[in-house]
């Protein structure tokens, strides 16, 4: 997550550039995106990593919903808790702020602990994924390795018997002769790509020792001890 994005929905003028204001003293700030309830959009919802939703003129559940559907997390600010348990269920992922003396500074620490859990869930989650093709490419490449021979023996045989064949080249006709020179060729071909792959094989080996040999820290050659005598 480069710059989050944080979408404040209020109807009050001064929930917004209280927040900002109050934000600007972090480390990390967000982009912001404002909103009033009567021009609310679900597409500056879909925009957003995290929303805050404060005192409203309209009512807000439609809003909610929306937030929930489009699985983003959202705070909102309470004055009256009359209407919690309706709100929760418009939204179960809805953080509720009861509003008292230092809810600014509050709900700015509340929010920026909820943008860092969502990167660093963002952040495992692209390692599983990482984690899952390497593996995936692992199962490939031991795959190839213990088919290796089987795929040898079979290209020698392909190799082989083609050879013997362009010995007798009055046996077949043109067409039949450029054929097999063909198939030779290409087992050729396939012959290289499997010496590569097996240098590669021996590099990566080679490379792997390497690599451990760097971790393991030589033996300390002991000093010589002192005899006494010149």
């Amino acid at each position: 997550m480069s710059q989050p994005s944080v979408l404040i929905v209020s109807d009050d003028s001064e929930f917004a550039p209280t927040i900002m204001a109050r934000w600007q003293t972090e480390r990390c700030v967000p982009a912001f995106l404002l909103m009033s309830t009567p021009v609310w959009s679900e597409s500056l919802i879909a925009a957003c990593d995290l929303a805050l939703v404060g005192a409203a003129r309209r009512e807000v559940v439609p809003i909610l919903k929306s937030l929930d559907a489009a699985a983003r997390p959202a705070i909102m600010l309470l004055s009256d808790s009359a209407h919690a348990q309706r709100y929760r269920q418009a939204n179960p992922r809805l953080i509720l702020l009861h509003e008292h003396e230092g809810w600014v500074d509050a709900l700015v620490v509340l929010a920026g602990e909820t943008l860092r859990r969502l990167d660093a869930t963002a952040r495992a989650r692209r390692a599983e994924q990482s984690l899952a093709q390497i593996q995936a490419h692992a199962t490939l490449g031991r795959y190839m390795i213990d088919m290796r021979h089987s795929f040898n023996n079979a290209l020698t045989s392909v190799l082989g018997n083609s050879e013997l064949l362009l010995l007798e080249p009055g046996t077949f006709s043109a067409i039949v002769r450029d054929q097999i020179a063909t198939i030779h060729s290409m087992g050729m071909r396939m012959h290289e790509m499997l010496q590569r792959f097996s240098s590669l094989e021996q590099e990566m080996k080679f490379d792997a020792k390497s690599h451990c040999e760097m971790r393991v820290p030589a033996r300390a050659i002991p000093a010589p001890v002192p005899t006494g005598m010149d």
